[in-house]
């Protein structure tokens, strides 16, 4: 089955922002987080595109998307480049499926930009303050240094943290594509760029009002979370009333490696009854 190939270039603020979709039908928006790329969805998509006209980008300053010196990549810009890209492909009230930082991303166009979704699935997102893990927190207070890193220390560094988002061994070729838009003169330094512009007060902002959300999200949550524990899902379920959690057994923070039939289930069973 194929998968999203973004083939599109969208002119976001004058940055090029990468997109491309497949299926047919009503329409579903696929958000990736940090440090990812859309290569999260490649074993999604072709499942949900059966039955969707299935959207999928990278947020700016991501993967195929443009990357440059004092560029803004935070969660702050963020949402307001999903609402564009919505607003570029005309769709309202799509279903939505969300992950890490595309989950704060989905919440902040809905809680602080009043976009609705017809539902919206989060996987381990970032959602709640304080957030970030040991290497986040070091690399956002030293962002300049960490830049300077020799490329074969930053690329060691780089396939450890994202092997740590996994709970199964990334092959080689998974692994390169996960690491290859933070290499490079323009990749290298994209990659302590958006962590030195991580902050709470973008959580702050939206976790305190999780009970006015229109849409009842549900929330899935790999068990062997690393990066975001487990127990921050219960939390983040008891602030939201009408959310349903699924834990995922055998799964880390990437539970589209992990477990993506469980993603797709999910998924399908929050749509149509006949899907």
């Amino acid at each position: 089955m194929e998968t999203v190939r973004l083939t599109e270039a969208f002119d976001f603020r004058g940055d090029a922002v990468a997109w491309g979709a497949i299926g047919a039908g009503d329409p579903l928006v696929l958000v990736h987080g940090t440090p990812f790329s859309s290569v999260v969805w490649r074993r999604i998509a072709p499942h949900l595109a059966r039955h969707r006209r299935v959207y999928a980008f990278d947020l700016v300053g991501y993967g195929r998307s443009a990357k440059h010196e004092g560029q803004d990549v935070s969660l702050g810009v963020q949402p307001k480049l999903f609402a564009a890209l919505l607003d570029h492909w005309g769709v309202d009230r799509p279903d939505v499926v969300a992950h890490d930082f595309g989950g704060a991303t989905a919440l902040r166009a809905h809680l602080l930009g009043g976009r609705d979704y017809r539902t919206l699935t989060l996987i381990d997102p970032v959602a709640l303050s304080p957030h970030g893990s040991a290497l986040v927190q070091a690399a956002r207070r030293h962002a300049t240094a960490y830049s300077e890193l020799p490329d074969y220390v930053h690329q060691a560094v780089l396939r450890a943290y994202v092997a740590g988002a996994v709970h199964r061994t990334l092959s080689p070729a998974e692994m390169d594509a996960y690491v290859a838009p933070w290499t490079g003169e323009e990749g290298k330094p994209a990659f302590y760029r958006q962590i030195a512009q991580m902050s709470d007060r973008y959580t702050d902002e939206i976790q305190d009002r999780y009970d006015e959300m229109r849409v009842a999200p549900r929330i899935l949550w790999g068990a062997q979370d690393g990066w975001i524990p487990v127990d921050r899902a219960y939390e983040l379920a008891a602030r939201m009333p009408r959310a349903e959690l699924r834990v995922v057994e055998d799964a880390g923070h990437l539970v589209q490696e992990d477990r993506p039939e469980a993603v797709v289930a999910a998924v399908l069973d929050l749509l149509d009854p006949e899907v």
